[in-house]
Formats: structure tokens, C-alpha cells, sequence
């Protein structure tokens, strides 16, 4: 199993929650957060731009069997991109063991419903 962390540009949150659910990744987690990078956002109130030092990005946790990763990670990707500064990462991590605080379930079989397996 593993850990998928993408953070991604706000305005591509819907391409890539899409992209996820027609890869048949049906679950994740995700927050606004904000960070440093090299791109630089200006706002502009009252016709005067300001420089940010911070940037806002949406980030997304997810956690897939290992046989779904290179699906999950294509769907972000393919999603996310604009080809500009600040697309933002992906990040991949070992999850060590899963269990389903319901059925007691643990390992691969807690991330999926039986007989709709992804």
C-alpha cells in the first residue's frame, strides 16, 4: 500500500477529482493549504498589487494498493499539469498496514468494497 500526497493548484481540483474517479479511485482526502514556492501570486485590491509570499494550493492524501499507484499518479498528473511554475509535487509513501474501524478488516482488503474492487 501506499501513500499518495499531491498538492495541486486550486483551479485544477476539479479536473483532477475527476481523473481520479474515472481511474476508479472513488476516495480521498483533501484540504486548501498554503505554502512557499517559486511562483508568485499578486492580488490585486483597489487597483494596487500586492506580491504574496505564500501560495494558496489545494492538497490531496491518498491511499492506494500498490497495483493502483502508477494509475493514480498518471490521473493527477495528466490533470494538474498547465506546464507553468507552480503546478505543484507529487509525494509517494510506504503506508506500513490499513484497517477498517467498521468491519475490523485490515490490509488491502480495508480499502475497497468487496465485489467492487479498484
Amino acid at each position: 500500500m501506499k501513500k499518495i500526497e499531491a498538492i495541486i493548484r486550486k483551479t485544477k481540483f476539479e479536473e483532477v477529482k475527476d481523473a481520479l474517479y474515472e481511474a476508479g479511485i472513488g476516495f480521498f482526502s483533501f484540504w486548501d493549504v498554503r505554502g512557499i514556492g517559486q511562483a508568485r501570486e499578486g492580488r490585486v485590491y483597489r487597483g494596487v498589487v500586492y506580491d504574496t509570499s505564500t501560495i494558496e494550493r489545494t492538497k490531496l492524501e491518498i491511499i492506494v494498493r500498490d497495483k493502483n499507484v502508477d494509475k493514480t499518479i498518471s490521473a493527477i498528473l495528466s490533470a494538474a499539469r498547465t506546464g507553468e511554475i507552480g503546478d505543484g509535487k507529487i509525494f509517494i509513501l510506504p503506508i506500513e498496514e490499513s484497517y477498517r474501524i467498521r468491519t475490523g478488516e485490515e490490509g488491502d482488503e480495508s480499502l475497497y468494497i468487496k465485489g467492487k474492487e479498484e
